[in-house]
């Protein structure tokens, strides 16, 4: 065997080590090199079965490492209620979130996975963390810098859990109270709305002075992708009813329930998901005019469209009974990721099959990966993959207890104070001899944070989490020598007899979620409306209402001294007793009109038959007042 001369040898082993470089040097792993320049050297390695893989989202339960693996599987979510263990602790969701991102990485791409939650009024799914009034006490505040905190904070507890997305905020346009999600609607006035789009920032990050229009922005590792939902109309169906029609000319939906997606798009937001809801009658998961000619290519929007759950199933009607035109009209219209979320191998196989037999083009499949993509790179997914515990101390801090507090207490609405002619009940003096503490949602922490806590549909009782229920609130602010009586449910004698100072009665509605909390009469739910007779008839009293909406209160209001809309205040309700007994003022104002009774709905401020109990705007205001 020939000798190699010392130049020939070195050239070749020159050759060797260029050769090793070029396949371990990848661009789209280099942090320094332009996120376009990133997309299209990953994109350009990509096969057909990696790219629709991106596409899909499956739910924690059906996920498994190899799962991931196998099918190159771009996301994961937790639905309402799907947790690793009850009351889990952050290291237990960490673990979690970091088995199945190894799965997602150990491909031959590496490409990340995205985690995301529903995170709609702080992290809500989580043991322990700060559940945040609902968006339609927000709405009262009219404090966008306040909404933003809250992002911030929201977006610390979710990254302590190792979860980088959350489906908030809901910017949904409520035009009827009757709509069971009409809580998660900051008001009836898209110019509330846009401004409560500041929580987004709060989530992100700012974005950047120098920023493109539409280009998502998330800031690192203390930040999450944020998802502007559910676009567009859902808070606008005939007669609130979920996932139901919105009938509504072109300029009536620019107008009323477009615009919160116009500022959303200029703060940067990362996603949006697409709506059950039809408009005019076409289903929007279904609808390409809206999707992809008017939120990607007039608006810009840069991210990536999610659907909602199970969102292409419903296309047909009933669901998922002909899957693949689903698939096809879904992908077709625009959705980027579908959120399966269950039967991830039939939408795998019906999508591969639409483009091979070029039914969906290969370009819209391109779109849809390199806006994933853009997300994923934008936030830092492929430097930081992996969570640790380093936030952990986050997850219900005092500091975000502190601010979930302040929050309360801006979103409360006085609504009456003292009977015509009576000097004013509130605020409640601390120091007297006896007060009774009623009502079903006076000692009940399920009731006050609502639905979307700890479980989908939400539950009663005082073991789903840590909090503070309006009963103790009450406890730790009157003066130690005033006795405090519960009972529930009292009768008029017990009432009578007893010779209380004042009452606080706490009544409202049970939790629910989306469809399940649809309501065509908006009544206060049994024993509320006997145990304000039984008690208020005997005994001067304030009456707290405990909603998801204004409800029909206009029956009992002559018997009624003071009364208080205080919506789904959350976990941290010692913010209601800040100010029943003056330590704080009352200054929210309505964000909802406030009807006499559910035949007037829909009827929204500007309307020709406007006629409210309570108009949009209205409520009294208090001072502060010093006391022991």
């Amino acid at each position: 065997m020939g000798k190699f001369s010392m130049p020939v040898l070195g050239f070749l082993l020159f050759c060797c080590w260029a050769a090793f470089t070029e396949a371990t040097y990848m661009k789209y792993k280099d942090p320094k090199q332009p996120v376009g320049a990133r997309i299209k050297d990953l994109m350009d390695r990509m096969t057909l079965e990696e790219k629709i893989g991106q596409m899909v989202q499956i739910e924690r339960a059906v996920a498994t490492p190899d799962v991931m693996k196998k099918y190159f599987i771009g996301s994961v979510l937790s639905g309402g209620g799907s947790v690793p263990a009850t009351k889990a602790t952050p290291e237990t969701w960490v673990n979690m979130v970091n088995e199945l991102q190894k799965g997602a990485l150990s491909n031959r791409l590496g490409i990340p996975m995205i985690y995301g939650i529903d995170a709609v009024h702080g992290h809500n799914n989580v043991y322990n963390a700060t559940i945040f009034p609902h968006n339609i006490g927000l709405g009262v505040t009219r404090d966008p810098q306040l909404v933003k905190r809250i992002g911030e904070a929201t977006a610390l507890e979710v990254r302590a859990t190792g979860i980088p997305y959350a489906f908030a905020p809901c910017i949904a346009v409520c035009r009827d109270p009757r709509w069971g999600r009409c809580y998660e609607s900051y008001s009836e006035d898209h110019k509330i709305v846009q401004a409560m789009t500041e929580i987004i920032p709060g989530l992100q990050g700012d974005l950047p002075a120098n920023s493109k229009n539409g280009i998502p922005f998330v800031a690192g590792k203390n930040k999450i992708a944020a998802c502007a939902k559910h676009f567009v109309g859902d808070g606008g169906t005939t007669k609130g009813i979920n996932e139901n029609n919105t009938v509504i000319s072109l300029s009536g939906l620019l107008n009323i329930h477009m615009p919160a997606y116009y500022d959303s798009i200029r703060k940067g937001v990362a996603t949006v998901m697409v709506s059950y809801s039809s408009w005019n009658g076409e289903k929007m998961h279904a609808n390409r005019a809206l999707v992809t000619d008017f939120l990607k290519n007039k608006l810009k929007f840069r991210g990536f469209v999610i659907s909602d759950w199970e969102g292409i199933d419903r296309i047909t009607s009933p669901p998922h009974a002909n899957y693949s035109y689903s698939v096809e009209a879904g992908v077709g219209a625009g959705i980027d990721m579908v959120m399966v979320p269950n039967y991830y191998t039939d939408f795998i196989d019906d999508l591969t099959s639409l483009v091979k037999n070029k039914i969906i083009p290969m370009s819209r499949i391109d779109d849809a990966v390199r806006r994933i993509l853009r997300v994923k790179f934008v936030m830092g997914l492929f430097e930081n993959p992996l969570a640790d515990l380093s936030l952990a101390n986050q997850l219900g801090s005092q500091e975000h207890r502190e601010l979930a507090r302040e929050a309360v207490r801006k979103s409360l609405v006085l609504l009456q104070n003292g009977k015509s002619g009576d000097k004013p009940l509130l605020p409640l003096p601390k120091k007297t001899t006896k007060i009774l503490v009623a009502g079903s949602h006076a000692d009940n922490l399920g009731y006050q944070c609502g639905g979307w806590t700890i479980t989908w549909q939400g539950q009663g009782g005082n073991d789903l989490t840590i909090g503070t229920t309006v009963l103790k609130a009450i406890k730790n602010t009157v003066n130690p020598a005033t006795q405090v009586v519960y009972n529930e449910n009292p009768d008029a004698n017990f009432v009578k007899s007893n010779k209380f100072s004042y009452a606080i009665v706490v009544v409202g509605e049970p939790p629910y979620a989306e469809t399940a909390g649809d309501s065509m009469n908006l009544t206060i739910s049994e024993p509320g409306p006997s145990t304000i007779k039984n008690v208020c008839e005997a005994v001067k009293c304030v009456v707290v209402v405990i909603s998801g909406r204004p409800v029909v209160i206009q029956p009992y209001l002559s018997t009624i001294d003071a009364l208080v809309a205080a919506w789904l205040p959350g976990t941290e309700s010692q913010g209601i007793a800040d100010v029943l007994f003056g330590d704080y003022g009352f200054t929210g104002k309505l964000a909802r009109t406030w009807m006499k009774t559910a035949e007037q709905l829909p009827m929204n401020v500007g309307d020709p038959h406007y006629d409210p109990l309570f108009p949009f705007g209205f409520g009294l205001t208090t001072k502060p007042i010093k006391q022991n």
